[in-house]
């Protein structure tokens, strides 16, 4: 039995940093039921800033965002940049924390696939439509 559900995508992409950015998170924080952080890491060919708008959940400290992309057969961009370069920020609201990113591991993911399926569903629907595992980051305060 499936639990997918389909967002609302009216605020999506960049469009949704930007309101997000502008409103210190009144617009975007709340986000299809779940909360947003917005994530920026340094892109892994161009060295510049990449802000990506991702749901996340918390695990004590740390933060966690499941590079999904819908089911897609590659992972996203942000995900490979932080492979490349995993220290980057987070805003949370107003608030930016510095990070650093690290793929869960084995031992680990399921307990943190199953917090992450409890803020958004779909995710289990998403694993189904890739022969990918997608992975599950940890997004943890330097």
């Amino acid at each position: 039995m499936s639990t997918y559900k389909a967002p609302d995508l009216a605020l999506v992409g960049e469009e949704h940093v930007r309101r997000y950015r502008e409103t210190g998170g009144e617009v975007g924080y709340e986000w299809n039921g779940a909360q947003i952080l917005l994530l920026t890491s340094t892109g892994r060919q161009t060295g510049q800033p990449r802000t990506s708008a991702l749901i996340f959940g918390r695990d004590g400290e740390d933060y966690l965002v499941v590079a999904s992309t819908g089911g897609a057969p590659r992972h996203p961009a942000w995900y490979q940049n932080l492979t490349a370069n995993p220290d980057a920020e987070i805003q949370v609201k107003t608030e930016r924390l510095r990070v650093r990113a690290r793929t869960a591991g084995d031992a680990e993911k399921p307990r943190l696939w199953r917090i992450m399926t409890e803020v958004w569903p779909n995710y289990d629907t998403y694993q189904t439509r890739t022969s990918r595992v997608i992975p599950v980051v940890v997004l943890s305060p330097m």
